[in-house]
């Protein structure tokens, strides 16, 4: 018998069909369990208001406040053009800032009526701008009178949750289904061991459950938030170590590179030395490739740092001891670029079979989906017979008909790019598992690696190379100051005088279909923020306007393969002064004289994403310069973003800054698929210490017990946490 029987229990049956419909679509609660389980982001006090200053952008919000003032215009519009029509502004306080509320048409008669000044209420809609002010057009609202005995039995006593809500279900709506739902809590069977949850004392989870939903003080919160992220980092950690655990079981070929090799004839022409960094973490790697199981390994630097010529070497240890190693890139232009830079460092050890190669020389071959037959037939020979040691291709290296000769090692590139999937099948071309290397320019906090690549060992390469330069990065905010974004112009100028060349950066290509976007706007709409920039139109804009004169190119994603290719050679070449493009330049291009970049609507990019593309200035002698032009408001938090980019270049700190705004996503890699995160207490940059404990305990107990038989709770809790999905995704690594 299924030891949680009330929590299995469909919405549908407990809530009704209508509401378990919502709860499903908007917030993929399907159970009397998941319900449980979608805790309050926060609690109000009876008594206190919201912070409405603090209010984010674009986001659903719940505050409680009280009414100020309300006004009732008329105005005329195409559909009311005699002035009949009508809106409703109500500004509501707390204290400390003011909102304003709208309301339009029919819609304006309850609020009317209701909103008066001095009644205090919850509303709940999404923070929009209008006329430089934040507003909420035809938001929610639930009026708090002490008197009412229904509301007084929601809400009781003096803490209100507030749950993350969507436009068709609000939180005082969520509260009144989790009042239906709670008794159900007393049945919720424990995943933690008793001795670990005694030893650390936290309280048992039925009891968490009751806390978290209906506090009574501050303390029942504290409590039930201690215990509930426990279980999360605990059952996650007990996922990965299993992982672990079993892929230590798979057998794999140790790889050792020979003293006279082509590794060793390799590291003797190198021009330079490598840094302390390179030398320790490829003693990591070759450690790992020596032993009879297969490696795994998260090799994590900034962008620059030669991760490319630790993945080099390990592949050359590889062809060494006979096998093959593969490189997956994320994209065309990124796979052509190694392989060029790849076979440019090797020289002649990379003409295996030719006249004039090395004598320990390999084949270095190139496998994208846009090569011509004759190319590709040959490619595919030379994996087959072994006759390349190298491959270095985009996802044509999966399909079926790639077959190598003896996989040794497969080296990932930007990891977050890949599908799982992707990265199974290459995996799965090996005679037995290959060795396994994944690289990322985006630093990962320790408390990131623990949990996302829990399954990895974590290889950090945080010294830049002997040579390169600093890169001075600035704000220019082009709405409160547009002689600043005239400036940048004369500074790409200046750069470009000195023989230097330059990027732009944009958030959009510009030849979308308009047809989708051409939907009839209601009144509140109408302030929605302007499209992003696109390349081609800013590129046309340049090239006639303040970069008159210059050489302006564009390159995006959806540009044919082999044109991308010309425009990126043409650069690189020198023979372009200035690349308006989308951030298909963000990882790997590699354009040593390139010193000033200026990204446009630098407000729509991730904090990690500033610093990758940053990442592509400054690579040579020269100082780099980057450019971030913002039409944001300067006490917006997209503002305050851009500012902790230009503060710092140490890619750890932004990564930090960059998890604390977007929350985790899925760490369990859904984030890709746009289903919700299965952390919903645990907060991986604050939690650090429940994160390192867990991990201990888990690996101990996964140790003593690999199939959990004496924790049949926690095996549930597995199981519950692993659906299918994730159970692929956890095996595929």
């Amino acid at each position: 018998m299924d030891p949680v029987p009330a929590l299995d229990e469909p919405l549908k049956k407990v809530l009704g069909p209508a509401t378990a419909k919502v709860m499903a679509e908007h917030l993929g609660l399907h159970t009397v369990g998941d319900l449980l389980h979608h805790y309050p982001r926060r609690y109000e006090e009876r008594g206190q208001l919201t912070h409405l200053a603090d209010l984010p952008m674009d986001e659903h919000v719940t505050v409680v406040a009280q009414v100020a003032d309300a006004r009732l215009h008329t105005f005329a519009s195409s559909r009311a053009p005699r002035g009949k029509g009508q809106r409703l502004e109500v500004t509501i306080t707390d204290g400390s800032g003011r909102l304003q509320l709208v309301f339009f048409g029919a819609g304006v008669h309850k609020p009317h009526k209701e909103l008066l000044p001095g009644t205090r209420a919850m509303f709940a809609g999404k923070v929009s701008v209008f006329n430089r002010r934040l507003q909420l057009a035809h938001p929610a609202y639930e009026l708090l009178r002490g008197d009412a005995e229904e509301t007084v039995e929601t809400w009781a006593g003096a803490l209100i949750p507030i749950y993350p809500a969507t436009a068709k279900l609000e939180s005082w709506k969520i509260g009144k289904a989790l009042q239906t739902v709670l008794p159900s809590a007393q049945e919720a069977a424990d995943p933690l061991p008793e001795s670990l949850r005694e030893g650390r004392g936290l309280v048992p989870l039925p009891e968490a459950l009751l806390k978290i939903h209906r506090p009574h003080t501050k303390a029942d919160i504290e409590e039930a938030r201690a215990r509930l992220k426990w279980d999360e980092a605990f059952v996650l950690q007990v996922a990965l170590a299993r992982r672990r655990c079993a892929d230590a079981q798979l057998p794999a070929v140790p790889r050792r590179p020979r003293p006279d090799g082509i590794l060793a004839a390799f590291d003797d022409r190198l021009p330079f030395t490598l840094t302390e960094g390179q030398r320790k973490v490829s003693e990591e790697i070759f450690a790992d490739l020596a032993t009879d199981h297969p490696m795994h390994r998260l090799l994590q630097g900034e962008v620059g740092s030669g991760k490319t010529m630790v993945a080099l070497r390990a592949m050359l240890a590889v062809v060494d001891a006979g096998g093959q190693a593969a490189m997956l890139a994320p994209t065309e232009v990124l796979a052509q670029q190694h392989h060029r830079s790849v076979t440019e460092m090797m020289g002649d050890l990379a003409q295996g079979g030719m006249l004039g190669g090395a004598e320990n020389a390999t084949k270095v071959v190139l496998l994208t989906g846009s090569m011509g037959a004759a190319a590709r037939r040959q490619a595919l020979l030379d994996l087959a017979t072994g006759e390349a040691g190298i491959v270095i291709g985009t996802h044509a290296l999966i399909e079926d008909k790639v077959q190598f000769h003896d996989l040794g090692l497969v080296v990932v590139d930007e990891q977050h790019r890949f599908g799982v999937e992707q990265r199974d099948a290459l995996r799965g071309k090996g005679k037995q598992p290959p060795h396994l290397l994944v690289m990322t320019a985006t630093p990962i906090p320790r408390t990131v690696a623990m949990t996302v690549f829990g399954d990895l060992e974590t290889s950090v390469l945080d010294q830049l190379p002997a040579g390169r330069s600093p890169i001075a990065s600035h704000v220019v905010p082009a709405a409160d100051k547009p002689h600043f974004l005239a400036r940048a112009w004369e500074r790409v100028r200046e750069e470009v005088e000195k023989g230097h060349q330059a990027y732009v950066v944009c958030p959009r290509i510009g030849d979308e279909e308009d047809g989708a976007k051409a939907k009839k706007k209601s009144p509140e709409d109408e302030a929605e923020k302007r499209p992003p920039l696109a390349v081609l139109d800013t590129a046309e804009q340049l090239a006639r306007g303040p970069l008159a004169g210059l050489r302006v190119e564009a390159l995006h994603g959806r540009m044919q393969p082999d044109d991308k290719d010309a425009v990126m050679r043409r650069f690189a070449a020198g023979e372009v002064d200035v690349l308006v493009a989308t951030t298909v330049i963000e990882v790997g291009v590699n354009v040593p004289n390139a010193t000033v970049m200026v990204i446009m609507d630098a407000d729509r990019f991730g904090v990690s994403q500033l610093h990758q593309l940053r990442g592509r200035v400054g690579r040579g002698s020269a100082p780099g310069l980057c450019l971030l032009v913002s039409e944001m408001p300067e006490a917006s938090a997209a503002r305050q973003r851009l500012n902790a980019v230009a503060s710092t270049l140490d890619g750890f700190e932004l990564s930090r800054i960059d998890l604390e705004q977007r929350r985790e996503g899925d760490v369990l890699g859904q984030a890709q698929s746009g289903t919700r995160s299965s952390l919903r207490m645990l907060a991986v940059i604050d939690d650090e210490e429940v994160i390192a404990e867990a991990r201990e305990e888990a690996t101990g107990i996964v140790a003593a017990d690999p199939e959990l038989e004496r924790l049949p709770a926690l095996r549930t809790a597995l199981d519950a946490l692993l659906d299918e999905e994730r159970e692929q995704y956890l095996e595929k690594g």
